[in-house]
């Protein structure tokens, strides 16, 4: 795997990779640091505003491909507090006329700011209720969509809700599904794969919901609720070690993709279109819950990219003989967690963390 560095600086790889709060991630833990995997970046929604280095919110109505309703708009994202006090990445939908739409609300995405391949991404989601006509979604997008197009560029949906077969059976608030979409169009379609669920319990409940995906050479499965049920089974899995075909899934999920919350108001897959029919907002407005966002990586695993702001700091040229590197949390170039008794082989740019400060190295043989 081709790990070239792209755009990533090493200040701005210093600076998000050692600054979260270790407090802040205790109590916003997750699956944590299971089965060899290492957490590179993580989003707590707890400093009381977006973080622009890492998210774009959209503003848009053209649909999204998807005759959906809503108007995006930067006002319907917002980071604060639900009503326990949790710091959350704030999607709130509402039915308001604005721009030539019925409905507004939000989307976020990290494109051109944040990209990985592989790894552990999760999210801990508090969903709305979606009946009828709203539809939540944590997804992920190639990087390269811009040059190739979609759905060339691949699609990993880790969670969608809302869907009509949810409204015809009644059970919206435990109906969803993961999915990945791939390749090119032929003959009016293209090659994709979605499984939907009717779980056990209600995932509309008013409480938090952790969504994982496992993303690796061979496959992609994504759980629910994996930190209280460790040994729950996936609700979607699919291989994407196949290259034999120009629309094999393996050409086309094993490089950069960026992440995305939204929570869209009617269109194809809950397949309401008129204002009329979207009864979940006629009464009052409707909020996703984003509590964190965390990404871990594997040592095998691919690029993880933050693309550099334009200030940059300059690097400090010793040899290893002049500071000890034992006993602090080392990091190489590429913001992975390294051994704290890690040995040097060779010329490598490492970032140390001493408590609450970081330092830029490079080391000598």
């Amino acid at each position: 795997m081709n790990r070239t560095l792209k755009h990533l600086s090493l200040a701005c790889t210093l600076s998000l990779f050692c600054s979260y709060n270790s407090n802040a991630a205790d109590l916003q833990k997750g699956t944590g640091e299971t089965d060899g995997y290492k957490l590179v970046w993580q989003d707590l929604f707890d400093n009381g505003s977006l973080d622009t280095a890492a998210w774009n919110v959209e503003v848009r109505n053209d649909g999204c491909g998807n005759n959906e309703l809503q108007y995006y708009t930067t006002e319907n994202v917002t980071v604060g507090a639900d009503n326990h006090g949790n710091g959350c990445l704030v999607i709130t939908a509402k039915q308001e006329e604005y721009g030539g739409s019925h409905f507004t609300s939000g989307r976020v995405t990290s494109q051109g700011k944040v990209s990985f391949c592989h790894g552990k991404i999760e999210a801990s989601i508090k969903l709305p209720k979606t009946a009828n006509g709203l539809w939540p979604a944590f997804w992920l997008l190639g990087e390269d969509i811009k040059s190739v197009s979609w759905p060339a560029c691949g699609e990993i949906d880790i969670l969608e809700m809302g869907h009509a077969d949810g409204i015809r059976n009644n059970c919206q608030d435990r109906y969803f599904n993961g999915a990945c979409h791939w390749g090119y169009y032929e003959n009016g379609g293209y090659p994709n794969y979605g499984k939907s669920t009717a779980y056990r319990y209600s995932l509309q409940d008013g409480e938090f919901h952790l969504f994982t995906l496992y993303w690796n050479n061979e496959k992609v499965s994504m759980y629910v609720d994996q930190d209280k049920y460790p040994d729950v089974a996936p609700y979607y899995e699919m291989f994407i070690n196949d290259k034999s075909s120009n629309v094999s899934p393996g050409n086309y999920f094993h490089h950069d993709f960026f992440l995305l919350f939204n929570l869209a108001v009617g269109g194809n897959f809950p397949q309401l279109y008129n204002k009329e029919e979207i009864s979940a907002l006629q009464q009052s407005e409707a909020k996703m819950y984003v509590n964190f966002v965390k990404v871990y990586q594997k040592g095998e695993d691919g690029d993880f990219i933050i693309y550099p702001k334009s200030e940059e700091t300059s690097l400090k040229q010793i040899t290893s003989t002049e500071h000890s590197i034992e006993n602090n949390f080392i990091y190489d170039i590429n913001g992975r967690l390294l051994e704290s008794n890690y040995k040097n082989s060779s010329n490598n740019i490492l970032i140390i963390k001493r408590d609450d400060s970081s330092e830029k190295i490079i080391l000598k043989k």
